[in-house]
């Protein structure tokens, strides 16, 4: 008789070391942003394992933050909040909503029935003792001041992260990354076009990057751009995270909307031109100095979200932008300064 077979080792369960969650179940760009708050609470407590509850397909962008031990698949459709993670073994030291503010995102936590959880206040879980949601807030500077509030020193400009080790697949390239997860934040492919052929024409290499489904917008770019179309990278499926992001380290430039590939040129040190519409950069854009230029066109009262940033129509203050205001960034940028390499590590299970 065949002995049974026998159960899968559950990583959590083994671990004798106290555990930290931390909730981010969103993409990459928002990953990056909260760079400053994980680094915060590694440096607050190096001895625990730090637990982020993610999608699984940024394992490796969670890897290369250098802070994150590791990743327990967590999602939701359309930017959503998790409704339960699948935590086993005992409850978490600490846990930390990254997320969100209000239920939605606190009750799930609260279910794990952390030692300690870390979150905004909000009427609807008066149990939280936290501080006060505002919503005119950097995305960077809001988790910092979570934290810091909790006692944790914790930095907004701390946001680098090692350059990925190993080759670019285009050295010195300017990289154009047309798409945006909504229409919104989307810049017109035909003047993503004129900004590639001329800077194809004077001597630059162009890259265009795509994520998944995003090939025949890049592939319409790279046409019109008088490009070939070796010159698009991705489509089918997301570039995966190790390839893009020394693409990003080794750039010469990006050219990117109001994306995450906007914030790995950040994270990177990459000199880029961001281009921004439904949402003032002041709210989610890369810091001023500069080698990020922000183009942004905003009504005389326009407020820091005047429009709808998944909206499913090219926002009109993008559409403001013009090929040559962005020709004119990309030539005040300065050259870049390479980081350092950051060690080969494991993905992050």
């Amino acid at each position: 008789m065949a002995s049974a077979r026998p159960r899968p080792r559950d990583p959590f369960r083994s671990s004798e070391r106290p555990r930290i969650l931390v909730l981010r179940a969103l993409g990459l760009g928002d990953l990056l942003t909260a760079v400053p708050a994980l680094r915060a609470l590694r440096t607050a407590h190096p001895l625990h394992e730090l637990v982020l509850a993610a999608p699984s397909r940024l394992g490796e962008a969670a890897a290369a933050t250098g802070v994150v031990d590791r990743l327990l698949p967590a999602s939701a459709p359309a930017r959503g909040v998790p409704q339960m993670i699948h935590w086993t073994g005992p409850p978490p030291a600490v846990a930390v909503d990254l997320h969100g503010n209000g239920p939605a995102s606190h009750l799930p936590l609260q279910a794990l029935r952390p030692a300690r959880l870390l979150a905004y206040a909000h009427p609807a879980t008066p149990r939280i003792a936290g501080p006060v949601w505002r919503e005119d807030e950097h995305e960077r500077s809001r988790w910092c001041r979570l934290l810091t509030w909790y006692g944790i020193p914790a930095d907004p400009e701390d946001l680098r992260i090692g350059a990925p080790p190993g080759p670019s697949p285009a050295p010195g390239a300017v990289v154009v990354h047309p798409g945006a997860d909504a229409a919104a934040r989307r810049w017109p492919p035909e003047r993503f076009a004129a900004v590639a052929h001329a800077l194809h024409r004077a001597g630059h290499r162009v890259v265009v990057t795509a994520g998944a489904g995003e090939g025949p917008l890049a592939r319409q770019v790279a046409a019109q751009a008088g490009l070939p179309p070796s010159a698009v990278l991705g489509g089918a499926a997301d570039v995966p995270f190790g390839e893009l992001a020394a693409l990003v380290a080794g750039a010469r430039a990006v050219i990117v909307g109001d994306t995450g590939l906007a914030h790995l040129a950040s994270a990177l040190g990459t000199p880029s031109v961001v281009l921004f519409g439904p949402v003032a950069p002041r709210l989610w854009g890369p810091p001023r100095v500069p080698r990020h230029q922000v183009l942004w066109h905003p009504g005389h009262l326009d407020r820091a979200r005047p429009g709808d940033a998944h909206g499913d129509q090219p926002d009109g203050r993008l559409l403001r932008i013009t090929a040559a205001e962005v020709l004119t960034a990309v030539a005040r940028l300065p050259e870049p300064v390479r980081v350092p390499e950051r060690p080969v590590a494991a993905p992050v299970l």
